[in-house]
């Protein structure tokens, strides 16, 4: 019976598991139940055809067992229709299981820490760590350089747990030197250890992009995860396929790492560079389906709490940093934020902070959530696409709709201002696409609705040299590419990478190939005259679409990008991306960028210290705050 409900899905993909199941899954098992009862065959009577000399009437055969089974057919058959009843039951159980664990699952034992916003003389530290667990009421954060010599704990922030913030704090760590690989530890105020985490938790500082030094470096995008889907029953609801293929991935990358820079072995291969962080796109947690949870701060609160109890995502987030974007199933799907006053963002939004928002890097504005920053020469700028849009109604002309608002457009404008120049590679990463070749609710939901607005930027980021979008939402992987109208215009790239551990729909593609609106540009060819004696210069003129998809991937329930950037050659910076679906590399590209026009300039003396001097600079007491 389960089959009829495929219409229902297709009518919108962003909405499996979708909340119409709620009341036409029990409806339709009780249709079942009553199509069983009414198929079941009749006690049969005496017969007296041979009395009478007429041949008795041939019994219809009736359809195979196995399509019986597979399509829910009642059938004459008593055991099928008994079969057929306790298979559907089942699978009524276990969408009720899926649906109606988040509100029992109240996870508010879990203890965690992890890694936030890093940079290159800081880092940002987020601690779980309820008071009922510890015989203390000050907990801290220990501390040390791994490299050192004296590898001794320091002191580092104390930690403020209250249970008005559900347990959670946000401290930063400071006072640290760049590109330095540190580990911490949590302990009591009198420093000794605490049994969580088992082991120290490394984390490397960012290099200071006023070096203008080569980097090597990768980071992941993805986005959309929930517990246990794909549904693999009740005991894996903390289960995240998704964040276990990641796991894996990265266990692999740093195994070959390791053995690419063992001198004793013979490895011809070159080192592949370290994983510096994730960025996670959006949709974090499903507020909304299969069942919204309520406008409820304690609700929001344990949907954040059930995804770090996950034994699945804790292999991730206690080796690497992870910097946030929201997008609307922290809320509501398709949420519109229009005022803070409007339900749901307090409750929403108050979970969102505490668990990934304060945790991110220092907004440009405070109480804001776009932030900007940087590895090394290369740079980044996290939209906020949901707190500021306007409603995509017909009533609203959109020459007026905004999705990011005033304040938000004249950051980012200021933002490629700043780094046109300075930085190799620019990410601007949106939690929704930016390409309008997206079809079905995307055409209300992503940058298509806003079509004014996209136009403006897509003008500036063409002035851009090297921009990158990344995206998510959709559930499909696609490269996308916006050729530039102008000769001195540059190419736009969008890399679009989800989920991680979510649906996607297997039998229908929602992404155009290319736009219905062109440009023309005039081109030169050149071809054999008719007598073969000279070459010919001929001008036409060529339509090119302003959009077009270059790869498009739409399977897969695990998605993410792996963005290798190389600047060790600062003539040809290269961007090598790498994706991989549910845990196996399905799309492969590389990108050779243009050089910066010219090198940052650096006002710190701490750009200058060498990591020789390091340790010799600690035993007199001046620290990098001095030289930053």
């Amino acid at each position: 019976m389960f089959f009829f409900l495929l219409p229902l899905f297709a009518a919108d993909p962003s909405q499996i598991p979708t909340r119409l199941a709620r009341p036409v899954l029990p409806s339709l098992f009780v249709l079942h139940l009553l199509a069983a009862r009414l198929a079941a065959p009749k006690a049969e009577q005496p017969s007296n055809w041979h009395e009478k000399g007429v041949k008795p009437p041939q019994k219809k055969r009736g359809p195979s067992p196995l399509s019986v089974l597979v399509f829910s057919i009642p059938s004459p058959s008593r055991l099928l229709n008994y079969a057929n009843v306790a298979i559907n039951a089942l699978l009524l159980l276990a969408a009720a299981d899926l649906a109606l664990t988040p509100f029992f699952d109240d996870a508010s034992p879990v203890t965690f820490t992890r890694v936030g916003a890093v940079y290159p003389d800081s880092v940002k530290i987020v601690v779980r760590y309820p008071l009922s667990n510890s015989t203390d009421d000050t907990l801290t954060v220990l501390y040390r350089d791994i490299d050192a010599k004296t590898p001794e704990w320091k002191q580092g922030p104390a930690l403020n747990l209250t249970e008005d913030k559900d347990w959670v704090d946000t401290v930063r760590l400071q006072n640290l030197w760049p590109g330095t690989h540190y580990e911490y530890v949590l302990a009591y105020s009198n420093k000794t250890l605490l049994p969580y985490p088992e082991h120290p938790i490394a984390f490397h500082t960012f290099p200071d992009p006023r070096l203008n030094s080569p980097t090597h470096f990768r980071f992941l995008a993805t986005s959309c995860v929930t517990p246990n889907f794909p549904y693999s029953g009740p005991h894996h609801r903390h289960s995240i396929p998704g964040f276990d293929y990641l796991a894996d991935y990265l266990a692999a990358s740093a195994a070959s790492e390791a053995a690419a820079n063992d001198t004793t072995e013979n490895v011809t291969s070159l080192s592949p560079p370290p994983t510096e962080f994730l960025l996670f796109l959006g949709d974090f947690i499903y507020a909304d389906v299969p069942i919204y949870i309520g406008d409820d701060q304690e609700a929001y609160r344990r949907l954040y709490r059930r995804n770090y109890q996950s034994p699945s995502f804790r292999k991730v987030y206690e080796q690497l940093p992870i910097f946030h974007a929201y997008d609307d199933h922290e809320f509501i799907n398709n949420y519109i934020g229009n005022s803070q006053d409007v339900p749901p963002f307090q409750n929403a939004s108050n979970a969102y902070n505490i668990y990934a928002g304060n945790a991110n890097y220092d907004p440009v504005k405070p109480d804001q959530n776009f932030y900007e920053f940087q590895y090394g020469d290369v740079a980044f700028f996290v939209l906020d696409t949901r707190r500021y849009r306007s409603a995509p109604t017909p009533s609203y002309d959109q020459t007026y709709r905004t999705m990011l608002g005033d304040d938000q457009l004249t950051a980012l404008y200021d933002w490629l201002h700043k780094v046109n120049e300075t930085s190799s590679f620019k990410f601007i990463v949106s939690s929704v696409p930016f390409t309008s070749l997206w079809t079905h609710d995307a055409q209300i939901d992503s940058w298509a609705a806003y079509p004014s607005e996209k136009a403006a930027l897509l003008e500036a980021f063409h002035s851009v040299p090297n921009v990158i979008i990344i995206s998510g939402d959709r559930h499909e992987f696609a490269a996308i590419e916006f050729p530039a109208p102008g000769p001195k215009g540059h190419l736009v790239r969008e890399f679009s990478t989800s989920p991680l551990s979510m649906f996607y729909v297997p039998f229908i593609h929602t992404l155009l190939p290319q736009s219905e609106t062109f440009f023309e540009i005039n081109t030169t060819t050149v071809k054999n005259s008719e007598d073969d004696q000279d070459l010919e210069e001929t001008e036409v003129t060529v339509q090119v679409p302003h959009e077009k998809a270059v790869a498009y991937i739409p399977h897969g329930n695990s998605k993410w990008s792996s963005f290798e950037i190389d600047t060790r050659d600062p003539t040809k910076p290269t961007l090598r991306l790498e994706t991989v679906i549910d845990g196996k590399p399905a799309y492969h590209t590389e990108i050779t960028g243009k050089p910066p026009t010219r090198t940052p300039q650096f006002t710190g003396l701490g750009a200058l210290v060498t990591t020789n001097v390091v340790d010799l600079f600690d035993k007199i007491g001046l620290k990098p705050g001095r030289w930053f």
